[in-house]
């Protein structure tokens, strides 16, 4: 028997025509979570560049990257056609279309960006950053749920939702899995792997790591998640984010590799 959608306002706070919505506060809860979070992380490695100083210099940058790649990515990886019909559309932001996989890559500009022009490791500085990233992950998981979207595919298990737009059929919250594997577990396991001096010293293999379990973790969840509808599957079998999450994978591993040879001394 599946769960009847919660019923849960996406319109967080109205002030007059003012809307304030949960998906707004979800970017803003997890920009200013992960910078406390990253400064606090950086606290327990003194002595070293990112420091404290770093983590909140380099916030608006983050935003910046963070929203300009995730439309950028959406508009190249998963909608081009009607991108290039309705060019006037790709700044519009607010009716939604953001990839994470983009904002990935805009984050990355601004790593390598902002440590060069300060003189130190960009390696360093995105295994800060991708140590924080789950924070940001997790809560905007939760908001595609309130929002009803993102949905999983048709199921009978227990715990199927009927989605508002899912077509009146019971579905898997594919959004709460995500928020589960890519936020809560990953946080976990990258706290757990920045309290290891030897993994730590090592440039760029916590970065590696947040990669390959995030790519592993979308791969996975992409089987139930609903197909995006102007694209459907690819090969009859997978979605265009686990395609992405291959590239992911790849360059998880390099960087790994790359920091096991090239630990330095804290």
């Amino acid at each position: 028997m599946a769960l009847p959608f919660p019923e849960i306002d996406p319109v967080a706070l109205s002030l007059g025509p003012f809307q304030i919505r949960w998906y707004a506060l979800a970017y803003l809860a997890g920009f200013i979570g992960g910078w406390k979070y990253a400064i606090w992380l950086a606290n327990q490695a003194p002595g070293r560049r990112p420091n404290a100083v770093d983590a909140d210099n380099i916030l608006p940058w983050m935003v910046l990257g963070v929203i300009l790649g995730g439309r950028l990515g959406y508009v190249l990886f998963y909608n081009l056609g009607y991108y290039i019909d309705n060019p006037l559309h790709i700044p519009v932001i607010w009716e939604g279309g953001m990839s994470f996989h983009g904002g990935l890559l805009g984050v990355a500009v601004v790593c390598i960006a902002y440590a060069r022009f300060y003189k130190f490791s960009a390696l360093a500085l995105g295994d800060l950053i991708a140590t924080v990233v789950p924070i940001g992950l997790f809560f905007g998981r939760l908001a595609n749920f309130i929002n009803g979207e993102l949905f999983g595919r048709v199921t009978n298990v227990p715990w199927a939702v009927y989605f508002p737009y899912g077509g009146g059929l019971p579905r898997h919250p594919s959004q709460l899995y995500e928020a589960f594997l890519e936020g809560i577990v990953l946080f976990f396991v990258l706290l757990w792997c920045w309290r290891q001096p030897k993994i730590r010293q090592a440039p760029g293999m916590i970065f590696g790591i947040f990669t390959i379990g995030y790519a592993l973790s979308r791969f996975v969840v992409e089987f139930f998640r609903e197909p995006d509808p102007q694209i459907g599957l690819i090969l009859q079998y997978f979605t265009m984010g686990q395609i992405l999450c291959l590239p992911m994978m790849v360059a998880g591993g390099l960087l790994i590799a790359y920091g096991r040879k090239h630990r330095t001394a804290e």
